[in-house]
């Protein structure tokens, strides 16, 4: 092969010659950190890209102190403290969804996702049938969930299953009886954080069909209740 004069294996000395010339230690930092920031390209969690971003932004960092390259050092030394607390936060989230999925199903990891929003006594959260689009946490007042007459306290998770249903539809009516304060968080956001980690998605669907789980055993409490009372009374209970 002949390009302008120069045949391919005189193309590759020619190459090889140059790299050896320029191949000093900030040179292998900087060759370091490029093949981790490539591998950035190709993680499939965010846990992983975080992980490639610390190890690529350590390398330019060292490149661009040796090269010298003043920005250079400056931008990787500020990226590098970022991304190793973006890491922090996400496996901790990940172990708080665990624990719960694994103990007392709470939510609390949730919180520092959610916006607060008042609600007045009268005042409709949502209705069934509607569309669902987000998440609620109770902080303070008393919510009903008027098709089932069921009251809900403080520190329960409303809507949750609207993130499960094919059509994302409303499956209760929930209204406010006393003025109070509600968590809210978007199914958006949910998805988000699922697609940062495959972890969190996990734990999530199984804390949550644990809730549902909690909440017919519930529902079948106050039923077995209501059929004692009928038979107390004198009445036959319908079946």
């Amino acid at each position: 092969m002949d390009l302008f004069g120069l045949t391919f294996e005189g193309a590759l000395n020619e190459l090889i010659a140059f790299a050896r010339s320029k191949m000093d230690l900030a040179a292998v930092f900087g060759l370091i950190g490029a093949a981790f920031f490539v591998a950035t390209l190709y993680a499939k969690t965010m846990v992983n890209l975080r992980l490639a971003n610390i190890v690529s932004s350590f390398f330019f960092m060292m490149y661009g102190y040796l090269a010298p390259a003043l920005p250079t050092f400056l931008m990787y030394l500020g990226l590098l403290p970022i991304n190793l607390v973006r890491l922090v936060q996400l496996r901790d989230l990940i172990r708080k969804v665990r624990t719960s999925a694994q103990g007392d199903l709470s939510m609390d990891w949730l919180k520092p996702f959610m916006k607060r929003r008042r609600f007045k006594t009268g005042d409709v959260l949502f209705r069934k049938g509607d569309r669902a689009i987000e998440m609620f946490y109770t902080v303070s007042g008393r919510f009903l969930v008027s098709e089932l007459g069921v009251e809900l306290p403080p520190g329960r998770l409303m809507g949750e299953l609207g993130f499960l249903t094919p059509d994302s539809r409303r499956t209760q009516s929930i209204e406010c009886i006393e003025d109070g304060e509600v968590l809210t968080v978007t199914y958006d956001k949910i998805l988000e954080l699922y697609f940062q980690d495959p972890d969190f998605g996990f734990y999530f669907l199984k804390l949550t069909s644990e809730r549902l789980l909690q909440n017919i055993a519930r529902l079948e409490g106050i039923v077995e209740r209501q059929k004692e009372q009928l038979v107390a009374a004198g009445l036959r209970p319908v079946n």
